[in-house]
């Protein structure tokens, strides 16, 4: 069963050199490309961090130093692949939580514009942890009935993402199939900043959702305790997180229109 779709899809996968949003750098990524009409198109490619990829990481993907010692940076690919995914929406594995907000953290570190507000988000996990709480190979195996060979390359998790998603839609009546309702039900609408370190509140504020303000309006504490703006800024939060902060702050002093 195809998706039904509006425009182009892409669902992805990163290997990285860690977890670390603001710190880590991206050595792979793999994407299939979903057009309207059905057809698909599959690249991988990989990236030199320019950072020591650690031992316990590579045990894990399986990508060593000297395996992208001569391959590209990602700011050398970065506008290339920009392009690419121009008036794309996306889909992943836990993308939401990880996988967009280091893409995004890699475009704005290459000095990339890249458009990550007007996209639609679909996170096959959280329509997974939803319905049936478990993990990828589990998902696999329970959606597809096919065991995860290869996990943790971005291609074999990138190709059995995009199968658990179209098996999803095949069995649960009530996922519609389009992506306006699946990037609802994934809950990526909610965030302010695609780490999720502010959150829109249920009267459309954005709220911290971490820390002693976890729950407090934003521009509320940049009032009351005017330091803690810099402290973020200052910190390990990601780009995009201190970007969005930037605007609520300038918003509320009024020397912009965002």
């Amino acid at each position: 069963m195809n998706l039904n779709l509006k425009r182009p899809l892409v669902i992805f996968d990163l290997e990285s050199t860690g977890i670390s949003i603001s710190k880590d750098r991206i050595v792979e990524i793999c994407t299939i490309k979903i057009m309207p009409d059905g057809t698909e198109e599959t690249r991988t490619q990989r990236f030199n961090p320019l950072i020591p990829i650690p031992a316990e990481v590579s045990a894990i993907h399986g990508i060593f130093d000297e395996d992208v010692k001569d391959k590209p940076t990602f700011a050398e690919k970065a506008k290339e692949l920009a392009k690419y995914l121009e008036g794309c929406d996306f889909g992943g594995f836990n993308s939401n939580r990880f996988d967009f907000p280091m893409l995004v953290e890699e475009f704005l570190r290459a000095e990339v514009d890249f458009d990550s507000e007007n996209r639609k988000f679909v996170d096959a996990q959280r329509i997974y942890h939803t319905m049936e709480q478990r993990n990828l190979a589990a998902a696999y195996k329970f959606y597809c009935d096919k065991s995860l060979e290869n996990a943790h390359s971005a291609e074999a998790d990138t190709i059995a993402t995009w199968e658990v998603l179209k098996a999803q839609i095949n069995k649960y009546d009530e996922l519609e199939n389009n992506i306006d309702f699946l990037h609802k039900f994934s809950g990526q609408s909610k965030n302010v900043d695609l780490a999720g370190r502010m959150v829109f509140d249920d009267k459309g504020r954005e709220t911290f959702n971490f820390g002693k303000h976890k729950g407090k309006v934003v521009v509320d504490i940049l009032r009351l305790e005017s330091s803690y703006y810099q402290w973020m800024m200052d910190n390990d939060f990601a780009l995009d997180t201190k970007r969005r902060l930037t605007q609520i702050k300038l918003r509320s002093l009024g020397n912009v229109k965002i």
